[in-house]
């Protein structure tokens, strides 16, 4: 048996403790098990291996308390080596945004209509619509927003023709984007964006492009539909 399993093991089991540490977002110092456990609630990767890395966490006590310096007790086998080895890698480079089938991002241009915006989202079935200047985006049309400028047109004894005749860009609202959207860069964790739906239920959408500014090109919009699917890429 290859007497460097000790040492690998080891250091795998280092860099986990510390992306562990690093993704858990209580206070306290947990030890390993708890913080796995903590963990696994909110991390795909810690789920999956949760009872593996608790055995782990047991084996590196064994390893690190009757370990001398001419002998170690106990020696990982190769298969919970690599298997450790294998987590530590997910955990420290993990799926990329940019990894992600892109889907075809329907927008329309800030000097179209309300009712030429209505059109495209029931053609395309997406309800979050970009609004481009030129090739700049200048924010996103829902149907949130929508239905708020039609009930409060109504609400003032205005007709419906009135807001359908209107540029898309009279009724864009900063505030849509900075409360119902995340902007995420294609480099970003795939975690990151699950993360972002349970951080903010009030959330829309995520917003992807290249360096993730707002204004950039958009290269894929998730919204919580595609959580299940973020999910089981994560898993798999």
């Amino acid at each position: 048996m290859p007497q460097n399993n000790a040492m690998e093991f080891i250091s795998a089991y280092n860099i986990i403790d510390a992306r562990l540490r690093a993704l858990y977002r209580g206070k306290g110092n947990l030890n390993f098990s708890d913080l796995v456990r903590r963990c696994a609630d909110h991390n795909p990767v810690v789920r999956k291996y949760e009872d593996d890395l608790v055995f782990c966490a047991k084996l590196r006590n064994v390893i690190v308390h009757t370990t001398t310096t001419d002998r170690v007790v106990a020696e990982p086998c190769d298969e919970i080596t690599q298997l450790l080895t294998h987590i530590a890698e997910l955990l420290s480079s993990p799926p990329r945004l940019k990894e992600l089938r892109e889907k075809k991002v329907t927008g329309i241009s800030s000097k179209q209509t309300v009712e030429e915006a209505l059109i495209k989202i029931a053609r395309s079935d997406y309800s979050n619509l970009p609004v481009y200047r030129g090739e700049k985006p200048v924010g996103m049309l829902n149907n949130r927003r929508l239905v708020r400028a039609m009930g409060n047109l109504l609400a003032e004894g205005g007709a419906l023709e009135e807001l359908l005749s209107l540029p898309c860009e009279d009724v864009l609202r900063e505030e849509d984007l900075m409360r119902y959207y995340r902007i995420l860069g294609k480099e970003t964790p795939v975690q990151d964006a699950v993360d972002a739906f349970a951080d903010n239920r009030k959330l829309l959408a995520v917003i992807v492009t290249p360096h993730g500014n707002w204004g950039e090109p958009i290269l894929n919009i998730l919204t919580s539909s595609d959580i299940p699917r973020l999910l089981k890429y994560l898993e798999e």
